[in-house]
């Protein structure tokens, strides 16, 4: 459970509590229902994180609602979009396992996430991440209802694959962008969990001062 959880939980049952003492039980009915689903809302399960080389794993829980070809400063890549509605898992974790190199956060609207024009224009913040020599960004986009983005990582921070680094409150959407010769492991329309299911499969990088065998051979 996110923290938070336990405080707007326990408001909800003091508001039922004072609302049935004041005037009657029934009135007490529409806050216990409301701290149900806040307490629901701020859970935060543990995951099986896979040992899978070069997997990407989802940062969120959500439907995949779009895999498109896009391109950034001039290069290609693949962009994988994930949709939060209100009862999926809100706490958002690495793709992958790497140094965070930079993060933006950028003033928008709140647009529904579902739309084609959010990603450019609502609220977000923007991560970008050293995976081991390959670039991988990811988004936290708000929606109508989020209205606040948590991030509570660093330019500099490395991180592991599915490690926590925030959450979205309340329903958004989270975009992983990623190198288009990786291998998609799942359709549009699958819903995912954070951590845990593999979204596509990225070719490993040789090490920097590694020599081919051919190479090695010549030498």
């Amino acid at each position: 459970m996110v923290r938070d959880g336990y405080y707007y939980g326990l408001a909800a049952v003091l508001t039922a509590v004072l609302l049935g003492w004041l005037t009657a039980p029934a009135w007490a009915v529409v806050p216990l229902l409301l701290g149900a689903f806040l307490l629901n809302f701020f859970r935060d399960p543990e995951r099986a994180v896979p040992d899978t080389p070069g997997a990407i794993v989802s940062p969120a829980d959500g439907k995949v609602t779009d895999i498109v070809d896009v391109e950034l400063s001039g290069r290609p890549y693949k962009r994988l979009s994930i949709f939060l509605n209100v009862f999926d898992v809100h706490v958002n974790r690495t793709p992958a396992a790497g140094v965070i190199t930079d993060v933006e956060y950028r003033k928008g609207q709140f647009k529904n996430a579902m739309g084609s024009t959010c990603v450019d224009h609502n609220e977000q913040n923007i991560v970008t991440l050293d995976a081991g020599g390959q670039t991988l960004i990811f988004k936290q986009i708000a929606g109508l209802l989020a209205r606040r983005i948590v991030f509570t990582k660093n330019v500099g921070d490395r991180v592991a694959r599915g490690e926590r680094i925030g959450m979205m409150k309340f329903g958004s959407r989270m975009d992983v962008i990623f190198q288009p010769d990786a291998t998609i492991n799942v359709r549009l329309g699958q819903h995912v969990k954070g951590g845990e299911t593999i979204l596509a499969i990225a070719p490993s990088v040789p090490a920097p001062n590694a020599r081919s065998n051919q190479e090695q051979v010549r030498a």
